[in-house]
């Protein structure tokens, strides 16, 4: 994993290591007005007031990318007419590369920058401006000056019209909600703002003030929420042994359809549909989002990688260990949840049964290892394709497994004397608050070493740099359980294609599986598929009818406006489905194990 007519003024105070006067340390002192005359088309105006300056030149950058999501979104595509001036005067700005403007300040003291951006993309990750409320994601709205990330800031917030509140993890200034500070610009960049009339509720846990902001609606129990928030937020404090904030704000926005959030230092927000609340299955989806963002306070905002943090903001931060900080997230996001009693201990076998799934029925299983997937985030993970199944795996998915793994591999060589729990804890504690600094990938091996009581070479070589399948009987053994295919004894074929249907009813294949029918004998993305053995395909349900796995089927397809005929032969389906069951007569051990794992 994710998004008016008001104005916002920020005041920042700051010091500016001058570019152009050699270890000479100068004051500016920065203003921004956001205004939003065209809310209805999307448009921020922004100007930015800068005073104290002694350099002859100023770089203004914005942001590439935003932290927690990776990918290089290039934010300064959404900026025009930008200028400058100085009393008045036009003064030289021109754009030096994709997200630089170099203003000429020589013999000039202060400085006024405009320029617009256009905010029109709804997502946990992107700014959105329409009339019905302002979602700011702050690293795609605010030009900063180059060399100022250390520089604090000052906000004051104008809202549009009638809108009467401000959710954002950013203090408020004399108990004023619409003046909020910031240290500095990581800070700024990592505090999203929501401005609006949106609904807002809070609750006190692990000694935090927590808000939760919802807008777009929804059918959802504030007071179910607010509870079951509250259980996950102590649960969660209890293995880092502290909660390091003092506000945190839960912005949700709820759409017809939404998904998906955005872990930050003191927030997050979340992307939900606004009735899925009512049902069982929609709620605990909800808690699990929740529990999974709100985990990152702790796992990636401040136990990190060493590379992410001082960000650079104009170039991709490279990192083989997102499957610890995701995949680890998301391994806890359901554990978090099932040490609330929120759900049964069944259900959470259910889930992460779901991940071996989602696992063994990719083909990039093996192709890409679970470091490789973490480090090539930046061009793959948030760029898929049509052959991104056949060549990539999820370090979501696959680290959540690993953190499952290594969780009962602690849990049973130390006879449940310590589990992962006690990993992330002394990470924690000796990297953020001791040491001050991100993790290398050597030191937090030596972490898992520390409490497993051995040495873990031949697991990163065959699960974090290998490609060798996992063996989850080994380890879901430890706890009394083994896993069985629901799929074992069934002799479908299978074709081997993904597909959709058009506007005027064609239908177009879109994804190929490695290794399957199709794949093998020649059936390719976007052909248009006609007819198998003379009979008009309509659905792809029903496109295997009455065949057999060994079949040799005719199949009419039209590609690139041409009519074609393949000749494929129906291989055996190799789907799997697995499901988690005792083993049955466990041992003590085991049953220990399976206690201090599941919480039973």
């Amino acid at each position: 994993m994710k998004p008016f007519k008001h104005i916002i003024t920020f005041l920042l105070i700051i010091a500016y290591m001058s570019p152009s006067v050699s270890e000479a340390q100068t004051t500016a002192n920065i203003s921004y007005t956001v205004s939003f005359p065209e809310a209805q088309a999307h448009y921020a105006d922004i100007e930015m007031h800068i005073s104290g300056l002694k350099q002859n030149t100023l770089d203004l950058k914005m942001p590439v990318w935003t932290p927690g999501s990776y990918l290089v979104r290039e934010f300064a595509k959404n900026i025009e007419a930008f200028s400058a001036d100085a009393g008045g005067k036009a003064v030289p700005s021109p754009k030096i590369n994709k997200n630089t403007w170099r203003i000429a300040t020589k013999g000039v003291s202060t400085v006024n920058i405009k320029y617009r951006v256009y905010a029109n993309e709804i997502s946990v990750r992107t700014s959105y401006i329409d009339a019905s409320h302002g979602f700011l994601s702050t690293s795609g709205i605010f030009i900063y000056p180059a060399n100022m990330l250390h520089a604090p800031s000052t906000i004051h917030i104008k809202p549009y019209k009638d809108w009467a509140k401000v959710s954002t993890s950013l203090e408020m200034v004399n108990n004023d909600p619409f003046t909020r500070v910031s240290p500095n610009y990581d800070i700024l960049f990592d505090s999203p703002i929501e401005v609006g009339n949106q609904d807002v509720f809070g609750f006190d846990a692990a000694g935090v003030k927590y808000e939760v902001c919802m807008y777009g609606g929804g059918n959802y129990d504030k007071e179910r929420l607010k509870k079951d928030l509250h259980s996950i937020v102590e649960q969660e404090t209890a293995i880092f042994g502290e909660n390091p904030n003092k506000h945190y704000v839960f912005i949700v926005h709820n759409h017809l359809r939404g998904g998906g959030g955005l872990e930050h230092l003191s927030s997050t927000v979340l992307g939900a549909s606004r009735d899925n609340y009512a049902t069982e299955k929609g709620y605990q989806s909800f808690l699990s989002l929740a529990a999974h963002e709100h985990f990152h306070l702790w796992n990636v905002k401040r136990l990190r990688p060493i590379v992410l943090g001082p960000f650079d903001y104009d170039n991709e931060n490279y990192t083989t260990n997102l499957w610890i900080a995701e995949g680890f997230t998301e391994y806890y996001q359901e554990i978090a949840v099932r040490r609330t009693n929120l759900y049964s201990p069944e259900n959470y076998l259910g889930q992460i049964a779901g991940e071996f799934n989602i696992l063994e029925n990719l083909p990039g299983r093996n192709v890409q290892t679970v470091a490789e997937s973490s480090f090539d985030a930046w061009i793959k993970a948030y760029r898929p394709n049509e052959n991104s199944n056949n060549t990539t795996i999820s370090y979501y998915n696959k680290g959540a497994i690993i953190g499952m793994m290594l969780d009962l591999e602690i849990i049973n060589s130390s006879k449940g004397k310590y589990s992962l729990d006690d990993v992330m804890k002394y990470m924690y504690t000796e990297y953020y608050k001791t040491k001050k600094r991100g993790y290398t990938d050597a030191e937090f091996k030596l972490g898992f070493e520390k409490f497993a009581g051995k040495k873990l070479d031949d697991f990163y070589k065959n699960y974090i740099n290998g490609l060798t399948p996992v063996d989850y009987n080994k380890y879901l053994g430890y706890a009394g359980y083994k896993i069985v295919d629901e799929l074992a004894d069934n002799n479908d074929p299978a074709f081997g294609v993904a597909t959709a249907v058009t506007a005027n009813k064609k239908l177009i294949v879109t994804s190929v599986v490695r290794g399957t029918s199709a794949y093998i004998d020649g059936i390719n993305v976007n052909d248009e598929l006609v007819a198998i053995d003379d009979n008009p395909v309509t659905d792809a349900a029903t496109m295997l009818n009455g065949k057999k796995t060994g079949d040799k089927i005719k199949v009419d397809v039209i590609r690139d406006g041409l009519p074609l005929t393949l000749q494929v032969t129906l291989l055996k389906s190799t789907r799997v489905k697995y499901k988690i069951v005792p083993v049955g007569n466990e041992t003590a051990q085991q049953l220990l194990v399976r206690k201090k794992w599941l919480s039973i």
